[in-house]
């Protein structure tokens, strides 16, 4: 595969195919319409019953047949072809293996999805708070169907492990508790409040959608408390054949689980021998990376005190990236050049991004969610961050493939998302970055490779319990387990304790979904020294920011059919 043309070019009988495909995902999914920025279903709810999950198996099952009565015209179409079967065939693996039915995890799940969506709508007007309120109310049908999908999974011995099961459960107890409930408050909030008092009965049906929704999420805790659990195994490990099925989805691409098990180990101490060298220009000669992150948390001149100076610091460093980047490293299209920096409603810790939408009407944005207890933040640890969810890493990516529109179908701009590709892509950026000067300030430089440590960590730990893989003896020797990974991520994480045991949990539910990070970067690594060997051996010189327009200009691609189009 070659060159994609940037140029205007004629919808294609595939690109309808794929067109069809997003508008009948969005009637099917009407969480992932939300997500996707696509109008019209915001006051529904996604039947996740066993019946909703055939009825999207069956959709793309008539995809992938529609596609192959079809013939494609020109470079973009042999790569809509190529995704498109990568990404829907994996979707009905699986399916066809019951993983879709037994989704239940600490952070990805549809207990967790359920509310989420919540915060990507939009919460100005009456009409929008009417909107909210239908979807409250349609919560219990939609954790109704997802208690019985996890019902018939068991039935046929696919049950989540105990540790997911017993953490998935206290997020719904908490859900469901009117004095800890986000529904209360966000239900209470000052625009829904002020939507309330412009339209007569508004305000109630916002609370009873409240009541609905805490009580779907009550029914969802019973069920799990006194039906899933007892079922529930021990063993956090997923095995080789699920963890290569899940590795394949994560990666959009086939990687030697064995030889990448070894790859994190010597990444690994290649990151630490860095970040050694730079603790020495930080805190002196033989200094420690422990001193040199002490004496950068004393630092004043690093420290943000409260959720709206962290806010705004975000949003300035955000900014100055894409002044700084833009015609220099990147063409940033105008409509990208917005990225909100956001608090969070939530306070679990994590920090996230959500896409625009099709018409960019809803920006892109960085979300940060702030724990209660959590008031001072370090500058020198978050730098990196700001780069790898903004520009240049998922702002950019994001917003540059939903800008395609002249060149791309819908699926490729907004439906198309592989975790290698995405969180490959920020990592990435990240280093980028450091390479183009933006991290030569040590504290920066450390927290950027503080990044790449956990990152590159987490593809040991993960395949080394998912795989049941010998453990090296300075990690504990014998066989990976829970309590081993969790003396590993502590020596490696430079971070609170509660955060790295969400962190584990994380990894021990969701197999080859954290290492795709740090093996997508590796990809992309690879796929970019590629093309500069071929642009060397032809007698060119390879033009870096003509390589990255190129890539992104593609939208998100599984990795081997993105090594495939710019090989």
């Amino acid at each position: 595969m070659g060159r994609v043309s940037t140029a205007e070019r004629p919808s294609t009988p595939i690109d309808a195919v794929a067109d069809a495909y997003v508008t009948t995902v969005a009637a099917l999914d009407p969480l992932t319409a939300t997500s996707l920025g696509i109008a019209g279903h915001d006051h529904e709810m996604t039947d996740l019953s066993p019946a909703g999950h055939e009825a999207r198996a069956d959709a793309a099952r008539a995809t992938l047949r529609a596609l192959d009565a079809e013939t494609p015209v020109d470079e973009v179409d042999r790569i809509t072809l190529a995704a498109m079967r990568e990404r829907l065939g994996l979707e009905l693996e699986l399916h066809d293996a019951g993983e879709t039915l037994a989704d239940l995890n600490v952070i990805a799940s549809p207990v967790q999805g359920l509310r989420d969506v919540f915060d990507v709508m939009p919460h100005d007007g009456t009409q929008a708070w009417s909107t909210i309120a239908q979807r409250l109310s349609a919560l219990p049908g939609a954790a109704a169907g997802y208690a019985e999908s996890l019902r018939t999974a068991a039935a046929s011995g696919r049950v989540p492990a105990i540790r997911q099961v017993r953490e998935a459960l206290a997020q719904a107890e908490e859900l469901a508790d009117p004095a800890t409930s986000f529904f209360t408050s966000f239900t209470a909030s000052p625009e829904a409040r002020a939507a309330a008092e412009q339209a007569g009965g508004l305000g109630a049906d916002m609370e009873r959608g409240a009541e609905a929704a805490r009580q779907a999420y009550a029914d969802l805790a019973s069920f799990l408390r006194d039906e899933l659990a007892p079922q529930a195994p021990e063993a956090d490990a997923a095995g080789r054949e699920r963890y290569a099925l899940w590795s394949r989805y994560f990666l959009g691409a086939t990687v030697d689980l064995d030889e990448t098990y070894q790859w994190g180990l010597e990444e690994l101490d290649r990151v630490v021998a860095e970040q050694e060298q730079v603790a020495a220009e930080i805190a002196g000669a033989g200094a420690t990376v422990e001193q040199a992150v002490a004496a950068l948390d004393a630092d004043p001149s690093r420290r943000l005190e409260g959720t709206a100076a962290l806010q705004a610091w975000m949003q300035e460093t955000s900014d100055a990236a894409i002044a700084a980047l833009d015609g220099v490293h990147f063409t940033v299209p105008e409509p990208v050049r917005t990225l909100e920096c956001m608090i969070a409603p939530t306070q679990n810790g994590g920090i996230y991004y959500t896409g625009p939408s099709d018409d960019f009407s809803r920006p892109g944005r960085m979300w940060w969610s702030v724990p209660p207890e959590v008031t001072t933040f370090n500058t020198w640890r978050e730098k990196t961050t700001v780069y790898h969810e903004g520009v240049p890493g998922h702002h950019l990516q994001i917003g540059q493939a939903v800008y395609q529109r002249a060149t791309l179908n819908s699926w490729r701009r907004l439906a198309c998302w592989v975790s290698g590709h995405g969180e490959g892509w920020a990592l990435y950026a990240e280093r980028l970055m450091a390479d183009l000067g933006f991290m030569d300030d040590p504290g920066d430089r450390l927290g950027m490779l503080d990044g790449q440590r956990m990152r590159a960590a987490r593809v040991v730990l993960d395949l080394g319990v998912h795989l049941g893989l010998p453990a090296p003896e300075r990690w504990g020797g014998g066989t990976w387990d829970a309590d081993k990974a969790w003396e590993f991520l502590r020596a490696n994480v430079n971070m609170p304790e509660a955060f790295v045991r969400f962190e584990l949990n994380r990894y021990l539910g969701w197999p080859g979904q954290a290492p795709s990070y740090k093996i997508g970067q590796r990809i992309w690594e690879q796929t970019r020294d590629a093309s500069s060997a071929a642009a060397a051996a032809r007698g060119e010189a390879f033009d870096l920011r003509e390589f990255h327009a190129r890539a992104l200009g593609m939208g998100a691609l599984p990795l081997d059919v993105l090594r495939d189009a710019l090989s």
